[in-house]
């Protein structure tokens, strides 16, 4: 039997051996990390030692990196009750806190007029899109960038940016809001205090572990150019699609996007169809955000750009990582070629 091959990295990571080490390690951890004995202490010590390793891998003080149980939290804590204004290209995580008035080029680009009062994604998790943050944002969502751009929150010139573990290796359920210091920023979970009083709840210590160690290899990779050679995957991935079917769209082509994501579309040909058939031949992809309880539908961000219905019901998503071979790249062009050779013939 011919082996899966995993190419939805976006949705989430495969579990890095460093953060498996790093969790395995802090399952031994016995204290509760708010306790003042020895134990207690111990498990401190591991929250604090892996809020080092993301705030060095993100670019930010260690004291203003708060634990959350993942970027979609993250986004709760930033955005609740702030009237913040967004572009409708954002994650449904930051679009259910923010109105989305702010208006989308046709290259997925977001014109943001009032940083102060504004959300943005530094890269969007269904095209790969880069936007250019202006100064003085008051949320960014970078939780599909870290790992993947030489990205640093003390220069990106927000107050806060969104982090998930499970995206760059790390573990689910973990993420982080990173915060400006000075920063007003209220509770939305209340009890003991933790997390600076921001986030209260007994710390996750073994998420938290996995995060740290992840992030901190995820770091390592992008510093030593791992990421360049997955963009040349994606490049030849993008290559043979285009030389198979003439007129696919590639989303997003033509500017700066993640180096590991590629968005096309066929019109007429639904994504979910071409999710489930590639499914079958041995291949994990995606139509768009992990993050909607499994639907399948149009896609939202496609539309804001400005493609008909048909074509943002017809584009999938294919996203690479460090472990992605040459060889599945070419495996994956043959079976999606033979299925769209099936599909214009039924057309015809």
């Amino acid at each position: 039997m011919t082996e899966r091959v995993y190419l939805d990295w976006n949705a989430t990571a495969p579990l890095r051996d460093e953060a498996r080490a790093a969790m395995l390690a802090a399952m031994d951890v016995a204290g509760n990390p708010s306790s003042v004995h020895a134990e207690g202490r111990a498990a401190k010590a591991a929250v604090e030692r892996a809020r080092g390793q993301v705030a060095a891998a993100f670019g930010a003080d260690g004291a203003d990196v708060v634990f959350t149980s993942g970027a979609t939290e993250a986004a709760a804590l930033a955005l609740a009750g702030r009237g913040l204004l967004a572009g409708d290209i954002e994650h449904d995580a930051v679009a259910a806190w923010v109105t989305a008035d702010l208006p989308v080029s046709s290259a997925g680009t977001v014109r943001v007029a009032e940083p102060g009062r504004s959300a943005l994604q530094l890269a969007n998790s269904e095209t790969g899109i880069v936007q250019t943050l202006p100064d003085g944002l008051a949320v960014c969502d970078a939780t599909q960038a870290w790992g993947k751009l030489p990205a640093a929150f003390n220069w990106m010139g927000c107050e806060m940016a969104l982090a998930s573990a499970h995206k760059l290796g790390g573990p689910k359920g973990i993420g982080a809001l990173i915060v400006r210091r000075g920063t007003d920023l209220a509770a939305r979970i209340r009890g003991g205090g933790q997390e600076m009083g921001r986030r209260s709840g007994t710390e996750n210590v073994i998420g938290i572990a996995g995060f740290g160690a992840a992030a901190e290899a995820a770091a390592r990779d992008l510093s030593a150019g791992i990421l360049d050679g997955v963009e040349k995957l994606r490049n030849i991935l993008e290559s043979g699609i285009e030389a198979a079917a003439p007129e696919v769209i590639l989303v997003g082509k033509d500017v700066s996007r993640l180096p590991n994501t590629a968005c096309f579309a066929v019109p007429g040909w639904k994504g979910e169809t071409q999710v489930m058939q590639m499914d079958l031949a041995g291949f994990a992809v995606s139509a768009g955000s992990a993050c909607s309880s499994g639907k399948v539908r149009a896609s939202r961000v496609l539309r804001a750009m400005g493609y008909d219905e048909q074509v943002a019901a017809s584009a999938i998503r294919v996203s690479l990582g460090p472990a992605t071979t040459e060889e599945e790249i070419g495996r994956f062009i043959d079976a999606w070629s033979a299925q769209y050779r099936k599909f214009r013939a039924r057309a015809a």
